[in-house]
């Protein structure tokens, strides 16, 4: 099955890279096919093709909760994402990590995506084996 992994950095992109990596790592042993896209970079890469999308993103402030603007701004110009099936997740940073994966999940529900499953991912290793464990099939 096709599957995206679309992670949006505002500052850490390093970080939030290596556990998009670990994550793609982990959906690919269950023998999926995975892409990795860098949403802040690619703007006009169409999510269409894909049956499965993880999007994941950091926190951008201490205790807000609040995520990168260009999330909403890249699912508007990504294509027919209603109804694809996707998992959300942040990377741990703060106390405002679960407020913040709670706007995300609330911008892709908002874009009509069907949210399986939602993290708030601390480490690689944790990413790989979610992603081994994801129901994606």
């Amino acid at each position: 099955m096709r599957t995206a992994v679309v992670f949006i950095p505002q500052s850490h992109r390093d970080k939030l890279l290596e556990v998009s990596k670990a994550l793609a790592t982990g959906i690919q042993a269950q023998g999926h096919t995975v892409d990795i896209i860098d949403g802040s970079r690619d703007v006009n890469t169409k999510l269409t093709i894909y049956e499965y999308v993880a999007i994941g993103t950091e926190v951008t402030s201490l205790f807000g909760g609040k995520i990168p603007e260009k999330i909403s701004s890249f699912l508007k110009s990504s294509g027919i994402v209603a109804g694809k099936r996707s998992f959300a997740f942040v990377l741990k940073k703060s106390i405002g990590a679960d407020k913040g994966l709670q706007r995300l999940m609330k911008q892709m529900e908002g874009e009509g995506m069907f949210l399986k499953f939602s993290d708030v991912l601390t480490s690689a290793a944790q990413a790989t084996e979610i992603g081994k464990r994801l129901n994606i099939s």
